[in-house]
């Protein structure tokens, strides 16, 4: 929360009614409403309560409010603007995870998916490296510049069949084995009912490195089997052992903390002028990025067309999960948690505190002065988290369907060269048909102007 006050914000976070690291969920057992303040009322009551402490203390209204979130801070924030519309003139929604019931079953079956450990199926986290290194040879000329990031994920089918033990010029310990190409294959793939019918989106080309998080250890992350062990079943007991999808069917129906952002139309919202700015990084390995275009996709069916007029969706390029690079891709714009990446003292971006480098202050112009944001540009610098060691790469983040597209012929590195257009982006999205997405870390902060 402390980046806004160098605007001239005042500013209000919360813990959403209790104190504990991401994975640690102990604290909803037997609890039902403390699971309800996570989902929702905790974040509604500090919008509230911060709006009549401004009021009294500057003895007048905040003429706008803002919201700049990521993972489960986005999707605190679309629940918080689809219950309560009027909370927010301005929402900055990062990386959402937007339908916990679905995101934590998905989390632990991918899990599964990696287990047990003495399968042979098993793939260590250390192969997690050479299967993105593969990924970005297959994948990074895509968008028409081999620049050592994916752009165009949706473009790119990774064959692993190039990493076969089988194959006698592989490097035997850089190798998988069929029954390893099949799992690792299976996180590419969107989850499924046992019938077949969709039920979340798989991760793209690009964000390996991640998958460590959640297939990188003895059992599945407890960003899901905590949820189904606290949240839904209640029950300390409960083992990851005895998931199966009659587990994802019981939490959906049961919704824990009633904590699902899966409202589409948003005419209330937009009714009032509220302004949408969603961004996900295309090579986040938590929260799959085809979650966010799946949420911008079913809002724009529900609108009954793009809602371009008062929500843009922006996918980052080679960025992780709200911040950082494996590629030294361009990712820092202001957004939620990114300052903290780069360190206590810092706020907006280094050497470029405008509305065309800081997503936020793109956002206050829209909603304050009519100025549609057509596009951010993100940096990243020589030492990735140290600004003083100056830029690396500048380069524009788009509205989908737009992408950035290089003129052919200036520094690949420098923002000017290249330009936000519609060329071939629309095959990047590559959604399915059916239901939706998911949680976790929580980054939110609420902005209110006085």
């Amino acid at each position: 929360m402390a980046p806004g006050t160098h605007h001239g914000f005042a500013t209000v976070s919360t813990d959403t009614g209790h104190n504990s690291n991401s994975t640690d969920l102990a604290w909803a057992l037997g609890n039902e409403e403390m699971r309800i303040d996570w989902g929702w009322r905790a974040l509604h009551g500090s919008v509230v309560l911060a709006k009549k402490l401004v009021g009294a203390y500057y003895e007048k209204e905040a003429d706008h409010s803002y919201y700049s979130g990521c993972s489960t801070g986005g999707r605190q924030g679309l629940r918080e603007l689809q219950q309560f519309p009027d909370s927010f003139d301005g929402a900055l929604i990062g990386a959402p995870a937007w339908d916990p019931t679905l995101m934590n079953s998905y989390v632990t079956q991918v899990g599964l998916y990696n287990l047990p450990v003495e399968d042979p199926r098993h793939v260590e986290k250390d192969m997690l490296e050479v299967v993105a290194a593969e990924a970005l040879r297959q994948c990074d000329g895509l968008d028409g510049v081999q620049d050592n990031i994916i752009s165009a994920p949706g473009d790119c089918k990774v064959d692993l069949t190039a990493l076969s033990c089988d194959r006698p010029d592989i490097v035997k310990d850089k190798c998988l084995t069929e029954p390893q190409i099949e799992t690792m294959n299976k996180l590419y793939e969107d989850y499924r009912s046992p019938t077949g019918e969709f039920v979340w989106t798989g991760y793209e080309p690009g964000s390996e490195i991640q998958w460590s998080t959640v297939i990188g250890s003895d059992k599945p992350s407890a960003f899901g089997y905590g949820f189904q062990r606290y949240f839904v079943y209640d029950d300390p007991e409960w083992q990851w052992q005895d998931y199966n999808f009659s587990v994802l069917e019981d939490t959906v129906k049961k919704d824990p903390g009633q904590s699902r952002a899966a409202k589409y139309d948003l005419s209330d919202f937009k009714g009032r002028g509220g302004k949408i700015l969603l961004y996900h990084g295309m090579a986040d390995g938590l929260v799959p990025t085809r979650a966010s275009a799946l949420y911008y996709d079913r809002v724009t069916d529900a609108m009954g067309g793009p809602p371009t007029d008062f929500f843009r969706y922006f996918p980052v390029p080679g960025m992780q999960h709200c911040a950082s690079s494996a590629v030294s891709a361009p990712w820092h714009f202001a957004a939620a948690f990114q300052a903290s990446v780069m360190g206590n003292d810092t706020w907006s971006v280094p050497g470029f505190k405008d509305a065309h480098h800081d997503i936020l202050l793109a956002l206050v112009d829209w909603v304050e002065k009519d100025t549609p944001v057509d596009s951010v540009i993100a940096t990243t610098w020589n030492t990735a988290n140290d600004s003083s060691t100056g830029v690396l790469r500048q380069r524009p983040v788009c509205p989908f369907p737009q992408q950035a597209v290089y003129d052919g012929k200036g520094n690949v590195d420098e923002a000017a060269s290249w330009q936000c257009r519609e060329e071939g982006a629309s095959s990047r999205l590559g959604l399915p048909s059916g239901l939706v997405v998911g949680v976790i870390v929580v980054i939110t902060s609420l902005m209110l102007w006085a």
